[in-house]
């Protein structure tokens, strides 16, 4: 088995979690509240940003230049690509995506996971730790939206089924780079590397988890007081 495959097999207690989770399945049935796609979609915006700059950091870690060309293509991606997921979306609840983003969020749950995705990048040299840290992402969209295609109790007739049209095939080029160098950078790891490097991942995917469910119920700081003061 392959040390990405290890990683993906040991996430799957938790992608089941999100999957029954109220996000995904008021999704499923296109039921979703409105208010929960705008925090949704405002956080995401958010975390897609951080995510962008990630890739701009592994740049310098990359093995070879043809990983640096794909690092490149996914920063184009996550400019351009990915909105359309988001539109569908804002269309869901009929309302302008620009106008929805224009206010910025940022939730406890985003918080928590952007600064773990960091804290891998600046703290490790080998890139795996951080790509670790980046690669539930992608999965785990791609897992949900699979899964939901072939659940009957997927509501074919409302707009969000085409999100989960998008993530069930779109997200498949960059989960096989991020399996590869996965695989590569962690040839020479010692056991108790490759251990942490396995958290890293499995706490991504938590934070994923914890991500869908910041929006469902959504998630502010509270510093006490009726105005947060």
């Amino acid at each position: 088995m392959t040390f990405s495959t290890e990683l993906k097999e040991a996430s799957q207690p938790i992608i089941e979690k999100i999957y029954n989770d109220g996000f995904i399945q008021d999704l499923l049935k296109g039921s979703l509240s409105n208010q929960a796609v705008r925090q949704y979609l405002r956080a995401d915006a958010s975390y897609l940003k951080e995510f962008t700059n990630l890739y701009a950091l592994l740049i310098p870690k990359a093995p070879t230049m043809k990983d640096v060309k794909f690092l490149v293509e996914q920063i184009e991606f996550m400019l351009d690509g990915e909105v359309e997921a988001h539109e569908i979306l804002a269309d869901y609840i009929n309302e302008p995506y620009e106008e929805i983003v224009k206010e910025k969020v940022w939730p406890p749950s985003g918080d928590h996971y952007i600064k773990h995705m960091y804290y891998h990048a600046y703290a490790h040299e080998n890139a795996a730790y951080t790509i670790a840290a980046m690669a539930p992402c992608p999965y785990v969209y791609e897992v949900v939206a699979k899964m939901a295609l072939e659940d009957n109790n997927l509501n074919r007739d409302a707009i969000t089924a085409k999100w989960f049209d998008f993530y069930s095939t779109e997200m498949r080029p960059l989960i096989e780079v991020f399996d590869r160098l996965l695989d590569e950078l962690t040839e020479n790891c010692t056991e108790q590397e490759k251990a942490d490097i396995k958290e890293s991942f499995l706490q991504s995917t938590i934070h994923e988890r914890n991500f869908f469910n910041m929006a469902y119920i959504d998630e502010q700081w509270n510093f006490g007081g009726a105005n947060h003061e």
